[in-house]
């Protein structure tokens, strides 16, 4: 579907439904084509982790991006990564969500599902959400419009033709407008947001597709310390809800949310504790944090 296509379908819709929205708001698959992936509520988390990497490597033109990486996250945690530039943390994420296979070992979603057998598409129909560094959302569209948009349903221009926003959709709408700060930002157009605006945004239209696990690639740079202070809120708020790995490089960010940070250099694990733990570390100290 073109954007113009989507622009113009996503405006038509949100007309009938906007209006329900804004009053609720301000008030408080296995591999394969043409098979059903498995649901994203039926991730096996029996064994306490919903996400297991074990012995990953990569190399690109015989640099080892990842080397013998093992790293596992449970149900509902907050897991900040942190790590000096090149210390693989972004070629570990493009691993987890299907743009990179590595050279060996496993990566698992759950208990049972081998991420390694899906592609990015499916993998993101599992319930893996990743927000990159700089945001993208559909500027020209008002912020409710995005969030509409991002509803996990049919996309086909049929399905969006007929579709009509029923009230637990509504419901949920509304729910993330107050979750990601923007409730009182329904009929703003999205290109207008500020950048740490655009960033909840875009993080409300990951919500939108309910994720079991969110992968997020620095998401307070160049944001207002203001904004960094909301975006704290917003990742404790979501913390228990949905597992979280989040990149990152401000310390105060980091303190305000973590109960566990890992070190990533060379493409493994250098150390892993709470963050004075790891600032303690001498090897994080000579190689990342610096005296």
């Amino acid at each position: 579907m073109t954007p113009d296509l989507l622009r113009q379908g996503a405006q038509r819709l949100a007309q009938s439904a906007q209006k329900r929205v804004e009053d609720t708001a301000s008030g408080g698959r296995a591999a394969g084509y043409g098979r059903v992936l498995q649901d994203a509520n039926e991730v096996d988390v029996t064994h306490g982790r919903i996400l297991y990497l074990e012995d990953v490597s990569v190399s690109f033109d015989g640099f080892k991006a990842i080397n013998k990486l093992s790293l596992d996250i449970a149900p509902g945690e907050l897991r900040c990564i942190i790590g000096p530039n090149g210390a693989g943390k972004t070629t570990m994420m493009d691993i987890i969500t299907g743009k990179t296979r590595p050279d060996e070992g496993s990566v698992f979603f759950g208990s049972t599902i081998d991420l390694l057998r899906h592609n990015e598409p499916q993998i993101a129909q599992l319930g893996i959400g990743r927000k990159f560094q700089k945001p993208t959302v559909f500027e020209n569209l008002s912020v409710f419009e995005n969030l509409e948009l991002a509803l996990k349903t049919p996309k086909g221009v049929k399905a969006s033709m007929v579709f009509k926003l029923d009230s637990r959709q509504s419901d949920r709408l509304a729910e993330v407008l107050h979750t990601i700060h923007l409730a009182d930002s329904v009929r703003v157009q999205a290109g207008t947001l500020s950048h740490g605006q655009k960033q909840w945004l875009e993080i409300g239209m990951l919500l939108m597709q309910d994720p079991k696990l969110l992968l997020l690639d620095e998401p307070v740079a160049g944001m207002t310390d203001f904004e960094t202070e909301r975006t704290a809120e917003l990742f404790l708020n979501l913390k228990g809800k949905h597992s979280l790995m989040v990149v990152e490089h401000d310390m105060g960010f980091i303190r305000a949310i973590a109960d566990t940070v890992t070190v990533l250099c060379e493409g493994s694990v250098l150390a892993q504790g709470t963050l004075d733990q790891v600032q303690a570390n001498e090897r994080v100290i000579e190689v990342y944090l610096g005296r």
